[in-house]
């Protein structure tokens, strides 16, 4: 077992629902789905997620960054700069996302 965001996480449970608790919480899904399109700071992903604090935020890609699926690249200059970007892990829910954004349009959206 393994403690992700404060929970306990048993390996040998049913693959989706394993996958589901690590991409539990309302930021998860939005931040992977803005890293597919690339490299981006803490600044552009708060811009992008209106509404999130920036301490969600750090929270949700330091879980994230734990679970394998988003790396951190810290560069010496002043001021910092922090970058991250999906793993080979997290491209890989990137269909998941699709889907999930299909099935969206198809059922969960007007057609206007």
């Amino acid at each position: 077992m393994e403690l992700i965001e404060s929970h306990l996480i048993d390996k040998s449970i049913c693959p989706v629902a394993r996958t589901a608790q690590v991409l539990s919480g309302k930021w998860t899904i939005l931040i992977i789905r803005d890293l597919a399109t690339g490299v981006k700071r803490f600044n552009q992903l708060e811009r992008s997620l209106q509404g999130i604090s920036p301490k969600t935020l750090s929270e949700r890609l330091r879980s994230l960054e734990e679970e394998g699926i988003i790396s951190r690249q810290t560069f010496a200059e002043a001021p910092p700069r922090v970058e991250y970007s999906l793993t080979e892990k997290g491209y890989d829910l990137v269909p998941v996302i699709d889907s999930m954004r299909d099935y969206g349009k198809k059922w969960l959206c007007d057609d206007k």
